[in-house]
């Protein structure tokens, strides 16, 4: 894989879909789960996105259940969840793996260009942010108790 835009995924649909589609835009790419300590960040990172998203820039969630089984429904039930309790309209994708053996394309990249604490590779829980810019490079990872809007200067900096 040469780049971020070459990795293919499955939306919440079952269709495929490619990151080249967000070329030339600012990301911020999230590990995410419905029944974590942390999910009330769907409301800040769509604060972030309706903000800046005429600007160049977009949220992805990832969907992950590697954490404590804190993600177990289905793609249709975590669409609905996001969109009922956090009124989400940044792309929430398929249920993936972070970590592991089974590990997504998409995070063994973003891993790979942005350790955490300590120099660790591993997702260490949900909403993990990664930070990518218009050209395709990881330039910053963001733990999960980082909040969305603690972002901002950083996404800034970017646009």
């Amino acid at each position: 894989m040469s780049s971020i835009y070459d990795i293919k995924f499955d939306d919440a649909f079952g269709f495929e879909k490619d990151l080249s589609e967000y070329k030339g835009t600012v990301m911020m790419i999230v590990n995410t789960a419905s029944k974590c300590g942390f999910t009330p960040q769907y409301e800040g990172l769509e604060k972030l996105y309706e903000q800046y998203k005429d600007q160049g820039f977009v949220v992805l969630g990832f969907p992950c259940n590697q954490f404590k089984n804190q993600e177990p429904g289905s793609d249709e039930e975590i669409q609905q969840f996001c969109q009922v309790n956090y009124g989400v309209t940044f792309p929430v994708f398929s249920k993936i793996n972070v970590n592991g053996k089974d590990t997504h394309p998409v995070f063994e990249l973003l891993k790979d260009q942005a350790r955490g604490f300590g120099g660790t590779k591993a997702v260490k829980w949900n909403f993990t942010k990664f930070l990518v810019d218009k050209d395709g490079h990881v330039v910053k990872r963001f733990a999960p108790s980082t909040s969305p809007e603690s972002c901002v200067d950083d996404i800034e900096k970017l646009l």
